[in-house]
């Protein structure tokens, strides 16, 4: 009787079904970038710097910067000075920056800045040109990334999971 248990138990166990379950996944992405034009500018102010030891400006002008007017320089008027103690040491500097007109505005056509400002702190980055910039992902998960022109950056990726539970 043990050996009929035995055998009915076995021939039981052998027909249930199994339970697992199974999940697969194919995620598949490619991306492609063209880098836009750029351009950033900071107006720089008109400076005047002055200095000195045993120099007089009595007799004389004192640096002076003027009025800046559009298109046209500050008016920068330097200076006239004399030797306060003859004989004696002296030292004089005097610098000068002129400073940026004041820029027309820009404006953007069909995503093209036609004119950048060129100011006295600019940095300017060209755009990407797409080229023969192009990415495909076929059924087997092979890909075909073409590169592009300058400024252009192509990514793909496939993700194949199986999961068994």
């Amino acid at each position: 009787m043990t050996r009929t248990l035995l055998v009915l138990g076995i021939t039981l166990a052998a027909a249930l079904p199994a339970q697992a379950d199974i999940t697969h996944k194919i995620q598949s992405s490619i991306q492609l970038q063209v880098d836009g034009a750029a351009s950033q500018a900071s107006r720089i102010g008109s400076t005047l710097a002055v200095s000195g030891s045993n120099i007089d400006f009595s007799s004389g002008s004192v640096p002076a910067l003027g009025t800046l007017t559009s298109g046209s320089g500050v008016g920068y008027t330097p200076g006239d000075y004399a030797i306060k103690n003859a004989g004696e040491a002296f030292s004089y500097s005097e610098s000068y920056i002129e400073g940026d007109d004041t820029p027309t505005a820009t404006s953007v056509s069909s995503g093209v800045v036609t004119s950048l400002p060129m100011l006295g702190n600019t940095t300017t980055t060209s755009g990407g040109v797409a080229g023969n910039l192009a990415g495909t992902i076929a059924s087997d998960g092979s890909m075909a990334i073409t590169a592009g022109g300058a400024g252009t950056t192509a990514t793909g990726q496939v993700v194949l999971s199986l999961e068994i539970d």
